[in-house]
């Protein structure tokens, strides 16, 4: 085991700029925990432009470290490029793989079962099988829902299908594809990808604008799925309840819009509400607290710039009637799936918002006071992985996958 001290969380300017997936480490168990609390930030890096937030504690907030002693362990290195992960109601975990399969692995890091029968995915660069979720009612139907990239005419798009898993857990009955954010356009890049179930029990899912300069601007219009969060039913069709429902010239399903590549959803604990990650350009990675009918901005306003160094846009970050992240990072993090914690383990754990992060290379703990970011945390920076996606399992414990194959645990003992 390896005792984390605040030193071992903050991760080199070498390692917080490297996308590259390294080498495995060590599979030893990780254990963390300390009583330090520090007033700067976890950010050492110089940002890369000079925008001023709009608020005090919109960025860089100060580090935090848990007090509490917890573990970290490395169940399996097993999996291929996992993109997303869900617990099942007896407490194994379901991922999704980038080429098109799903695994059930149990929480000892056995893979247990390898099921088929899912549409076929577009795996070229961004896109492959992402995001799931399972049916509230999962226990009595069984119902699979998930996001893929999908080829249809004209190029591919983010597409939601859903199916039921056979009893013998071999393969998905009946997938049936039930939305479609169109229009399709020919790239491989900024599909969104997650999905989740709201309390009412409808599906949010994030769609992306699929990077071109060409499809950016929908983002900004209501008569595209490109950029959005949408809220539909079971079914695939618009909540009857959408903020644009009725409304002439929008597409009904949208629930907010100007979003670049959102990543990750996550529903708050105790107030039931939507936070979302978004992935910047070279800056500009955001978190949001997602309200029904809101503009969050991209391309209009953002903290980022062009990976060619040139200002996005007007180079503005305010403007009226657009929504603000309720944090960003410059330089990025590539926040990628999330999740609350909600659970009695780690008490100073309770309602945190844990986000996987790609070329950051760590597990970022944001702590949230009246929908403000107060603290940042960076777990696991030492594994050098690219973390996709991170889940509560039914045993309290946070469950995360990295690209590189692996599910770690991490948790009380």
């Amino acid at each position: 085991m390896k005792t984390y001290i605040l030193a071992a969380l903050f991760l080199s300017s070498t390692l917080l700029a490297s996308c590259k997936q390294d080498d495995p480490d060590s599979p030893d168990p990780v254990e963390g925990g300390t009583e330090q609390t520090d007033s700067a930030s976890v950010e050492n890096n110089a940002p890369n432009t000079n925008y001023a937030p709009a608020f005090a504690g919109q960025t860089r907030i100060r580090s935090v470290q848990t007090r509490a002693q917890y573990t970290s362990r490395i169940l399996t290195e097993q999996l291929s490029s996992p993109w997303g992960i869900t617990t099942l109601p007896d407490g194994r975990l379901l991922i999704t793989q980038k080429s098109g399969q799903m695994r059930i692995v149990n929480t000892s890091g056995a893979i247990v079962a390898s099921i088929t029968g899912l549409p076929a995915v577009n795996a070229s660069g961004q896109g492959g099988l992402l995001g799931l979720c399972i049916d509230p009612a999962f226990e009595t139907n069984r119902q699979v829902y998930w996001v893929f990239s999908q080829a249809v005419s004209g190029g591919t798009l983010t597409a939601v299908g859903r199916g039921r898993l056979f009893t013998d857990e071999t393969r998905i009955e009946s997938p049936t594809v039930i939305y479609q954010a169109t229009p399709a356009f020919n790239s491989s890049a900024h599909y969104g990808g997650r999905i989740l179930f709201d309390r009412t029990g409808h599906l949010l899912v994030s769609t992306g604008e699929r990077s071109s300069t060409v499809t950016r601007p929908q983002a900004q219009s209501l008569n595209s799925g490109l950029g959005k969060i949408v809220r539909i039913t079971r079914d695939g069709e618009s909540a009857a309840d959408n903020p644009f429902a009725g409304q002439a010239g929008a597409r009904h399903e949208i629930f907010s819009l100007g979003h670049r590549n959102p990543q990750g959803l996550a529903l708050h604990p105790v107030t039931g509400e939507l936070w979302q990650s978004e992935h910047g350009p070279r800056g500009g990675d955001e978190i949001n607290r997602v309200q029904a009918g809101q503009n969050y901005g991209w391309p209009t306003i953002t903290y980022g710039i062009e990976y060619s160094g040139q200002p996005v846009g007007d180079a503005i970050q305010q403007r009226d009637g657009l929504q603000q992240p309720a944090y960003y990072w410059d330089p990025v993090i590539s926040p990628s799936g999330m999740t609350f914690f909600n659970g009695t383990t780690i008490q100073e754990w309770q309602n945190n918002l844990f986000i996987g992060s790609l070329s950051g290379m760590h597990i970022a703990r944001l702590v949230i006071e009246n929908n403000r970011i107060v603290g940042e945390e960076r777990l696991l920076a030492d594994q050098n992985q690219r973390f996709r996606d991170i889940t509560q399992g039914s045993d309290g414990a946070l469950y995360a996958i990295t690209d590189g194959g692996r599910l770690y645990r991490i948790g009380s003992n």
